[in-house]
């Protein structure tokens, strides 16, 4: 299987800005991002997730995540689910909120503030239960055999369109596809000497569906592509430097 980067929870908030539970929304996840749960969490950008960023897209259909919506619209949670995928799990702050009253988009009130509390709270509990966490880490707590580096890394937001998954385009019957993990997956079919012409198809094709839904009806073109492509990027590594 190939090598992917350590895994990690994505944390997607609503923007809107009109309300104070969209305030609530952006304060909470950055809050698990930077106090909470910092190395086990990335953000994902809302707008940028919808302007068609791929590294926060790809992050999204490999790796679990969370969105967190102000209201029952659950803009955040319609949006992964309709690029990548149903979120692992989904917060709402008017199911969280103990007040509808949480001041204004500008300036929670102690309500709001509260709220924000609630909700980082609760999605970090997920976050914890999304990874496997041993029980002394839900609550907020290292146990003893905590990793040190875990405690020492810098508390500061990272993203997930820096989140080292590897992706790579590829054109199937005239349509660019994005596929992750690909170019991981040829150097270590490369590196295992699985060449193209050694009946390698399947077991590529295989490894490939792991990590990509590829649709049955277009199974063929896919496998026609791939196998051009890992065709291609075996000649690559026989040139010399």
């Amino acid at each position: 299987m190939p090598d992917l980067p350590k895994k990690k929870v994505g944390i997607v908030a609503c923007s809107g800005e009109e309300l104070p539970e969209g305030t609530v929304t952006r304060l909470a996840a950055l809050k698990v991002l930077e106090q909470l749960r910092p190395a086990d969490t990335v953000t994902i950008c809302l707008p940028l997730f919808l302007a068609g960023g791929e590294g926060d897209r790809a992050f999204a259909r490999f790796y679990p995540t969370i969105a967190v919506d102000g209201c029952d619209k659950r803009c955040a949670a319609l949006a992964t689910e309709m690029y990548s995928g149903k979120p692992a799990a989904s917060v709402v702050v008017t199911d969280v909120a103990a007040s509808d009253h949480l001041g204004s988009a500008r300036r929670l009130n102690e309500a709001g503030m509260q709220a924000v509390e609630a909700t980082a709270e609760r999605v970090a509990d997920l976050v914890d239960q999304l990874l496997g966490k041993p029980a002394g880490q839900r609550a907020g707590t290292f146990t003893e055999s905590a990793e040190a580096s875990e405690l020492e890394e810098a508390v500061q937001a990272t993203c997930a369109c820096g989140s080292g998954i590897p992706i790579q385009e590829v054109a199937v019957d005239g349509c660019v596809v994005t596929l992750i993990a690909l170019p991981l997956i040829f150097q270590q079919f490369h590196q295992t000497g699985k060449m193209p012409g050694d009946g390698t198809e399947a077991e590529l094709m295989q490894t490939v569906k792991i990590y990509n839904p590829i649709p049955d009806e277009q199974e063929a073109a896919y496998a026609e592509a791939i196998m051009r492509e890992y065709a291609a990027f075996c000649e690559e590594q026989e040139v010399p430097a």
